[in-house]
């Protein structure tokens, strides 16, 4: 099926996809912890064993791509390179080692009644995930929603059709092999635009929608969906650098948080630093970050600190720069009274995405994590841990910036929910 497929036909697609997931829902979330895990760990093996197929599927993506001028960056992210397979691999034996939190009771208490009443946590049922570049999306997926116990209709980006249909099939084989639904899993074999409006407005067999990719592609989500959407929008992270702080740690985590790698969404993009340090702090910080070629864009106060530091790349900060999602090696910078005008920064211009303290204030720390209203929040850390897998989840679908359900890094238990159950004995209510 290709791009110039009927509307009619792709409704009738989607239509079918959508009753094959719900199906296939109903048996994942009977199936046996065993038999899952097992399914996982035949991923691992079938994503080693098919290398070199995977490899030249790849190929061919990577070819048009190129062809079609995607930059360098962009190609990188699509390569299914050796150690991205292994990664991937690396990933479905994890899954399959965590304790299983299906059927899992927590909080059961006795009420005055001589009822019991706790909640359990169940598969979500099924979900849709849209998003570009990355086939290896395929797989953390594919892994997540199979060690969820749930369903899922994936929708990959055009560029990278050919590796997400090479990947997809030996998903379905490890399902299959398992003793599962094969159809857990699906791929939508089109990159017809019409195929995502269909599964974002079927309530009726998606229960959740979980976008992966750029600012533009969530936004439209977003705006037109009638399945609940879990999302982020930006990661404007910010790393705060308090009086009193180890400084000789906060130059080391700070740049880190940004030079690591600049093109995630955990990068910090914004430096706060209180007025209190600034002049011992930021001449250092200037001085590697010039040496890093990163452009740092200030308030007057830091421009005026950071304008002897030999190399350095100054501009002036504009309002708008104070909310900017870089994704480069650009920064923000500036100077703030204390804690509470970077709290408050943080929370006037921030994503909600993840922010950092750098203090020696314990009291301070404990402030900062209780006011900043973030997803991810940290103390002496670099920006860059908020991720799935440095979080212990094993894997991650995304990252949600969202309030309602999961926030932050979505695992396992993002993509479960909780009903209640009551316990009795007989009795009745008077």
């Amino acid at each position: 099926m290709n791009a110039s497929t009927s509307a009619v036909s792709i409704n009738e697609l989607m239509h079918t996809l959508g009753q094959q997931a719900r199906a296939a829902s109903t048996l994942m979330a009977k199936s046996s912890t065993a038999a899952r895990n097992v399914a996982l760990r035949r991923l691992a093996a079938l994503l080693r064993e098919h290398r070199a197929p995977l490899q030249a599927a790849n190929a061919q993506d990577l070819e048009r791509a190129a062809a079609a001028g995607l930059s360098g960056p962009l190609l990188d992210r699509l390569k299914l390179s050796d150690s991205a397979i292994e990664t991937c691999a690396l990933g479905c034996e994890q899954l399959a080692a965590m304790p299983d939190v299906i059927g899992e009771v927590i909080g059961l208490k006795q009420q005055p009644s001589g009822i019991r009443v706790g909640q359990m946590r169940v598969p979500i049922g099924v979900f849709g995930m849209i998003y570009e570049s990355r086939p290896n999306v395929t797989i953390e997926a594919a892994s997540l929603s199979i060690k969820s116990a749930n369903a899922c209709i994936l929708r990959g980006g055009s560029e990278a059709i050919t590796s997400n249909t090479a990947l997809a099939r030996l998903v379905q084989q490890s399902l299959a092999d398992a003793g599962l639904p094969a159809l857990a899993v699906q791929l939508v074999p089109t990159t017809d635009r019409a195929a995502v409006d269909a599964l974002i407005t079927a309530p009726q067999y998606v229960d959740v929608i979980i976008p992966r990719g750029g600012k533009g592609l969530i936004e439209r989500i977003a705006a037109s969906a009638k399945v609940p959407v879990i999302k982020h929008l930006d990661g404007n992270c910010h790393s705060y650098v308090d009086d009193p702080c180890d400084l000789a740690m906060a130059l080391e985590v700070v740049d880190n948080a940004k030079t690591q790698k600049y093109s995630p969404c955990n990068a910090t993009e914004s430096v706060l630093v209180a007025r209190g340090v600034a002049a011992d702090f930021l001449p250092q910080l200037g001085a590697r970050w010039a040496a890093k070629g990163v452009e740092m864009r200030c308030c007057p106060e830091a421009r005026a600190l950071l304008a002897t530091v030999p190399g350095a790349r100054l501009a002036d900060a504009s309002e708008a720069d104070w909310a900017t999602e870089y994704l480069a090696p650009i920064v923000s910078i500036k100077i703030v009274a204390g804690l509470e005008e970077a709290i408050a920064h943080i929370n006037r211009y921030g994503s909600h995405h993840t922010d950092a303290i750098l203090t020696r204030d314990h009291m301070h720390a404990q402030t900062f994590l209780r006011e900043v209203d973030s997803a991810s929040v940290m103390v002496n850390t670099s920006t860059r841990f908020a991720d799935g897998f440095e979080y212990g989840l094993g894997a991650e679908i995304g990252i949600s910036t969202d309030k309602f359900h999961a926030r932050g890094p979505v695992g396992v238990e993002g993509l479960t929910s909780l009903k209640y159950v009551v316990l009795g004995q007989g009795e009745v209510r008077t």
